[in-house]
């Protein structure tokens, strides 16, 4: 390659990566990036944030299963198994979207473009995770819990990833449904069964996920153009995006009340659900609101959107977590 055509691919951004192959690419990454540990590049393949994530909405509700404190030992066994499925399916999406990665700036350092890990290596590393985590769980919880468990797996890797992301603008409200998974896992770690209650808390979740991943995309909206992936903000402008983000929220509000005479539900969740749904709506209402009128600070309205989605589900599960204590209708 000459040193004029190494500039070109160097400093003309995603069009001049659109063309080149991706182990060009690899080497230009290599050489710009910053070095790290083979851990640490592994641990990044992972995608430590959404782990983190999925386990909010797992160890609550086993609690509310067992209307009380499980067993130690079955909480961290679950919580272990479930980090490890997720993980796996994480590194299975940066291997299969290794090259759209590299045309997006927000992921353009991950391992696979880096070349920190090369492709059989994230692979062998993905189905290690995937089978251990199946068994494992098979083996220190039960059976239904390992089956929910492939199932997730599955439904991100080839429902989402590959079946989903590239082909449709609903990429991220069906495929959504592999993070509501770990609501039926934690669920059948204690009852070895499925119930009423987690299939409502699937549906908070599965309707939680437009509005949290959504307003991403906004802001990386350009990232998802230059990689060609049809997410619903490089489609449509932000006032449409928002009054579909307004439809899931008030679905995924009175999804979280449904489950108020089911369980039933004492004050604490009543207060959480009904108090922490009107704040969340009050966001997206004013997102809308500056989106419609085309006020500057846009991209910054829907990344409050974002992270209010995050604090949203932190407290409404801890919620969950909580009430059974605190429940008198128990």
């Amino acid at each position: 390659m000459s040193s004029h055509h190494r500039d070109v691919v160097r400093t003309a951004g995603s069009e001049a990566i659109e063309e080149a192959p991706l182990q060009r690419v690899i080497d230009e990454r290599r050489r710009g990036s910053k070095p790290r540990s083979k851990f640490r590049a592994y641990i990044a393949l992972t995608k430590p944030r959404v782990i983190e994530l999925l386990l909010v909405t797992t160890a609550p509700v086993m609690f509310l299963a067992q209307r009380g404190l499980p067993d130690w030992w079955l909480i961290l066994a679950t919580l272990v198994g479930g980090s490890a499925a997720a993980a796996s399916a994480s590194v299975f999406n940066c291997y299969l979207d290794r090259d759209i990665d590299a045309k997006m700036h927000r992921t353009e350092n991950r391992p696979l473009v880096t070349g920190e890990v090369t492709p059989r290596e994230a692979l062998v590393f993905a189905f290690a995770l995937g089978i251990g985590s199946i068994f494992w769980m098979g083996g220190f919880t039960n059976w239904v819990a390992a089956g929910l468990t492939a199932i997730a797996i599955l439904l991100y890797v080839v429902f989402y990833t590959i079946m989903l992301k590239r082909h449709t603008t609903q990429n991220i409200v069906w495929g959504g449904a592999a993070g509501c998974m770990p609501v039926l896992i934690g669920w059948s770690a204690v009852t070895g069964s499925l119930a009423l209650e987690p299939f409502i808390l699937f549906l908070v979740v599965f309707f939680w996920t437009p509005p949290h991943y959504w307003p991403l995309a906004i802001k990386y909206k350009r990232d998802y153009d230059a990689a060609g992936v049809p997410m619903l903000p490089s489609k449509v402008p932000p006032a449409s995006v928002g009054k579909q983000i307004i439809l899931y929220a008030w679905a995924m509000v009175l999804s979280s009340l449904a489950l108020i005479p089911l369980a039933p539900m004492g004050p604490l969740y009543i207060s959480v659900a009904v108090l922490a749904g009107a704040w969340f709506l009050y966001e997206c209402y004013t997102f809308v609101r500056r989106a419609k009128q085309g006020l500057s600070g846009t991209r910054l309205r829907a990344m409050k959107v974002f992270h209010g989605s995050i604090t949203y589900l932190s407290v409404l599960f801890l919620a969950v977590a909580i009430d059974p204590f605190l429940n008198p209708f128990v």
